[in-house]
């Protein structure tokens, strides 16, 4: 007979050792990552910044609620704080554009040196008006921004945002999406991000460094 518990150890353990290398290489990347979200925060020189910074932002073309067309090139000359989600979204988008409301609120005068914007990646629910409506939920003036599935393709590419359609049954269906917000300086450059799970402190401080940025 043959002992299929002694025979079917060494596979087990060989599963284990492999799951354990995937966290440990998630764990890298991830440490990785803050560390050069941290690096890009706090350059020591213009060319220690250029050299940590990641590669997010870049070119894009999106349409506001008044049909207007903005671009990268738009948002040039102010400090902007950017966010991807949709409006049917159940919590991680009112939570995060109610925050970041707060968050402007507290920076008192400085408020009025940064823009905040929404980009819905749901264009096949989200038009123009209900972006409109949708954002005077939240008691700061906020940028909302869609487009075409190539348009948002484009800007999501920039960002290196992820969002996919998740079905639910019955034509019915959720996103799932990236949930960080991008800090970005005057000039359209990454500077820093903000996540969900920081304190308000902590974000509050990195919206005050982010509008004491000269253009």
């Amino acid at each position: 007979m043959t002992d299929t518990g002694e025979t079917s150890r060494p596979s087990a353990l060989r599963r284990v050792r492999r799951i354990l290398w995937a966290v440990v290489g998630v764990a890298l990347v991830g440490l990785g990552a803050t560390l050069a979200v941290k690096r890009a925060d706090t350059p020591t020189t213009p060319q220690a910044a250029t050299a940590t910074r990641p590669a997010i932002g870049g070119p894009f073309a999106l349409t506001d609620p008044d049909g207007r067309t903005v671009t990268d090139e738009t948002l040039k000359g102010k400090p902007f704080a950017i966010f991807f989600g949709f409006t049917r979204c159940p919590d991680v988008c009112p939570t995060t554009l109610n925050d970041l409301s707060m968050l402007h609120k507290q920076l008192g005068p400085e408020a009025e040196r940064l823009n905040i914007v929404f980009v819905s990646v749901d264009p096949e629910q989200d038009g123009r008006e209900d972006i409109k409506q949708y954002l005077t939920l939240f008691d700061a003036p906020i940028i909302g921004l869609t487009g075409t599935d190539e348009q948002l393709r484009q800007i999501a590419k920039v960002y290196r945002v992820f969002f996919e359609k998740v079905s639910q049954g019955d034509d019915d269906y959720t996103i799932d999406h990236t949930a960080t917000v991008f800090l970005m300086d005057a000039n359209g450059q990454f500077v820093s991000t903000i996540d969900m799970h920081e304190s308000r402190e902590v974000a509050l401080e990195k919206l005050r460094r982010l509008v004491s940025r000269t253009a």
